[in-house]
């Protein structure tokens, strides 16, 4: 049976305990936040701005698309209407 890691915040609250009493803790906070950084870049994740604009930009799409489609469906009634009078 595979052993289960334990919670990450388990990890990060004993490492605080192990450097909090020696003056490595800012460095273990640096070399963290590299450590981190280089993951996420590695895992090509947008930024929450990026995310939030190209979110902005669907949503007007979509109010866009409604728009048309309901241009359309109007169109579509009224030629329609037009052929059966002809």
């Amino acid at each position: 049976m595979a052993l289960k890691p334990p919670p990450l915040g388990d990890i990060l609250q004993q490492m605080n305990a192990l450097v909090a009493g020696s003056g490595l803790r800012a460095d273990v906070d640096k070399s963290v936040r590299a450590l981190t950084q280089s993951a996420l870049g590695k895992l090509e994740v947008v930024s929450r701005e990026e995310f939030d604009a190209q979110a902005a930009i669907l949503a007007r799409t979509r109010a866009r698309v409604a728009e048309l489609e309901a241009d359309l469906e109007a169109l579509t009634r009224e030629f329609e209407a037009r052929a059966e009078n002809n």
